[in-house]
């Protein structure tokens, strides 16, 4: 029972109606995961970002009549959808990258966002009738920063620079932290009617810091849980599922920032993953979360447009003629694009000017390319879709949210234009940048370094250590002639397409062998599978030099 009240307050329906509702919505859920999984084939095949399609599809799927409603709870928008998301973002990133480009880092995530959600507060206050300057601070801190998902999704299909990579990687994970907290007090302004200088800042500050310090504490206590509890893979992977909602949970029960106390909380696994998970648990645990992020982008991608004809009809209901709706959201959209160029320019010369010996890693070719591309990768998505669809209906008070449909709305249509006309034509800017972007590109030539230097050593390990195995363990032997052998050869027949084509094959005809044995009633099936991870495993290794 205690489940059903869950599931009910999460969708927001009777207990009478509950049964029904879940007969009739969880196979259109289902169909939409499906729809995503193919959309993002479709996506591969045409190179283009999935969510790109993925918001047009819900947008399409939204008019089908029929279709049984999905109203999620406002309130746990946040909850269900960020710390997982923010808490995969936070594992993927390079901690030395983000070191390294931490000026320009914080330029773009603090001060950049702050700027773009004071442009969008004075703009919207001015330009639309009734919009109070706190709903144009919300909405400022809806739209402020740019998605990780979207630009990552494009970035597939184009060579970028190395250095561009980890300040948008590294942007993308922290300016998510700084608009929601914007996003929080512009909430409570509206709300309650008037803002408090000095208990915001007061509480701006504990929200910062008590939101790191509580992420680096459970960081730590999820850490010896995993090293001193007997766990295993599925275990493992388990716990680091559950970690990010409990990360999000204390840190707002605790009314610091959840947002940076999973940031903060991934980071430091991430770090120190290599002390407290296994090589298989590592493994296994990036397939599960790969997919469990993927299936929850596109969730988010899809919801939006399948909200969309309630919005209208929201606007409908408050005299907004769509026409002057969708004006606003075009503006608003404009004013993005432009203010983020703007500011990248500004953040780029003001690192340069006060610290110029980090601006020297730059390539000075790309001086004026980098932060017009750097401010063109401002693709709105995620975080944006989950801020507009966590406002609530209703104020405490019981009347409606003001301006809550047209908030939503120009949220939609700014992350359709960024997606479309920025999405749809970075690749060829970066393409045209030619020289610049791919200046830094000889991580193929490092790889191939850094493999030989791998092989020296082992083969001096092997010498040194294990010499008086060599002569009785033929297998050991045989081991340091390859690895002698790889040592000696050219980097060319290292990386041999035909080479690699072959021996591609060759695994394949293994499984086809290993499959024909497990015909055999008296083999354990265990064992063929054990032997099909292990070929998988190389073939993994192979297809990553």
């Amino acid at each position: 029972m205690e489940l059903i009240r869950l599931a009910k307050d999460f969708f927001s329906v009777s207990q009478d109606s509950y049964f029904w509702y879940m007969h009739q919505t969880l196979p259109f859920v289902l169909s939409l995961i499906a729809i995503i999984v193919l959309i993002e084939m479709l996506a591969n095949k045409i190179k283009v970002a999935y969510p790109i399609l993925l918001v047009i599809a819900g947008l399409g799927i939204s008019f089908i009549p029929g279709l049984p409603a999905i109203r999620i709870n406002p309130e746990m928008i946040f909850f269900i959808f960020l710390p997982p998301l923010l808490f995969e973002a936070s594992w993927s990133i390079s901690l030395k990258e983000l070191k390294k480009w931490y000026r320009i880092i914080g330029s773009f995530a603090f001060l950049v966002v702050f700027f773009t959600a004071v442009s969008v507060a004075i703009f919207t206050n001015y330009f639309i009738p009734g919009f109070s300057l706190a709903l144009g601070f919300l909405l400022g801190g809806i739209v402020s920063p740019p998605d990780a998902v979207s630009a990552g999704a494009i970035l597939k299909f184009v060579k970028i620079e190395k250095s561009t990579a980890s300040i948008l990687e590294g942007e993308s994970l922290l300016n998510d932290a700084s608009s929601l907290i914007i996003f929080r007090f512009a909430l409570v302004a509206v709300a309650t009617g008037q803002f408090i200088w000095k208990t915001a800042i007061f509480n701006f500050s504990w929200m910062v810091c008590g939101g790191a310090i509580i992420g680096l504490a459970l960081g730590w206590f999820f850490m010896q849980a995993h090293k001193k509890l007997p766990t295993d893979a599925p275990s493992d992977i388990a716990f680091t599922l559950i970690e990010p909602y409990i990360l999000y949970w204390v840190g707002e029960h605790l009314h610091s920032s959840g947002v940076l106390a999973v940031v903060f909380g991934g980071l430091y696994l991430s770090n120190r993953r290599l002390v407290f998970l296994n090589s298989t648990s590592r493994i296994k645990g990036y397939s599960v979360w790969e997919s469990f992020v993927f299936i929850l982008n596109g969730l988010v991608f899809m919801l939006i447009g399948l909200d969309m004809p309630e919005i209208l009809s929201g606007l409908h209901q408050k005299g907004i003629p769509l026409s002057t709706a969708i004006q606003y959201g075009v503006w608003v959209s404009m004013l993005l694009i432009v203010v983020r160029i703007i500011s990248s320019f500004f953040a780029l010369f003001a690192t340069y000017l006060f610290r110029r010996q980090t601006f020297k890693r730059i390539n000075r070719d790309g001086m004026w390319k980098r932060p017009f591309i750097l401010g063109w990768t401002g693709m709105r998505g995620v975080v944006s879709l989950a801020a507009a669809l966590s406002i609530p209906v209703k104020l405490s008070n019981g009347q409606d949210f003001p301006y809550r449909n047209l908030i939503l709305f120009i949220t939609f249509v700014v992350i359709i234009l960024t997606l479309l006309v920025q999405g749809l034509t970075l690749p060829y800017i970066l393409k045209s940048a030619g020289s610049f972007m791919n200046a830094e590109d000889d991580s193929d030539k490092v790889s191939k370094n850094l493999r030989k230097e791998l092989y020296a050593h082992s083969v001096n390990v092997l010498k040194n250590k294990y010499a008086e195995y060599l002569a009785r363990k033929p297998l050991l032997a045989d081991m340091l002639r390859q690895w002698e052998h790889k040592m000696q050869v050219t980097d060319d027949e290292i990386m041999d397409n035909e080479h690699r084509r072959i021996y591609l094959e060759l695994l394949e005809y293994q499984r086809n062998f290993l499959i024909e044995r497990n015909k055999d009633p008296e083999l354990d099936e265990e064992i063929i599978r054990k032997q099909l991870y292990l070929i998988d495993l190389d073939e993994e290794k192979m297809k990553s030099m």
